[in-house]
């Protein structure tokens, strides 16, 4: 069986650290990294599992909203990712979203988005950081504490909007300790995980790893499935 191709997207220009990092702990972990940029000629069947990953915040016009905080968008990664999406939740494919691919995740899903954080902090800093000083707290059942190994474990955060209002078939699975939540996932999805931390800046942690390790599990059975037939 071949190695499983595990898609990666970005914007156009930029995102460079957070997309090498992902790209490294795929190849660490097995699978064939593949890049996607919205310029890009894209085979949706050229790859078995995708990552969205973070980045600039999302147009809230795609949520039905008017802008709340000084814009910095980027419409055509909006649109390219939110084509991604679709066609991964239509077809069972396996995703992982981070940050802002989580938030565009939920917005897909019919969600909406809290669009300026800085008065949601009570408890912990309004810092952010690629360093995990804040605190993830999961539900025991879901699939990220299994996964993860933990229900209370340490994460970073370098966001500064959130899930509101949840999307149709997403659950939410964690919240730090400022209620902001964390982690969502499609209870009735093959592989379907949102978390809004970067766990491509912890790679070096297991239990970060171990989120990507089975995104490539999910996609080796998507894989060898597809060889087969």
């Amino acid at each position: 069986m071949t190695k499983p191709v595990i898609a990666i997207s970005g914007p156009q220009k930029g995102s460079r650290g957070p997309r090498w990092c992902v790209a490294t702990v795929v190849k660490w972990l097995g699978a064939t990294p593949l890049q996607l940029r919205p310029e890009d000629t894209i085979d949706k069947d050229s790859y078995d599992a995708i990552v969205i990953t973070g980045g600039h915040d999302i147009d809230p016009v795609l949520y039905a909203a008017e802008p709340e905080v000084e814009p910095k968008y980027d419409k055509q990664r909006d649109e390219f990712e939110s084509d991604l999406i679709d066609h991964a939740v239509a077809n069972d494919l396996p995703m992982l979203t981070i940050c802002r691919g989580a938030q565009l995740l939920n917005i897909r899903c019919g969600g909406d988005l809290f669009q300026d954080l800085s008065t949601k902090r009570k408890r912990t800093s309004k810092r952010r950081s690629i360093f995990p000083f804040k605190t993830l707290c999961t539900q025991p059942d879901s699939r990220v504490a299994k996964i993860m190994g933990c229900t209370d474990c340490k994460i970073n955060t370098l966001h500064n909007q959130a899930i509101n209002n949840l999307g149709d078939g997403l659950v939410i699975v964690g919240r730090d300790q400022d209620d902001i939540v964390q982690a969502i996932e499609a209870p009735d999805a093959t592989f379907r995980i949102g978390v809004q931390w970067h766990p491509e800046f912890l790679i070096y942690m297991r239990r970060q790893r171990a989120l990507f390790a089975a995104l490539i599990a999910a996609a080796k059975q998507r894989n060898g499935s597809r060889q087969v037939t």
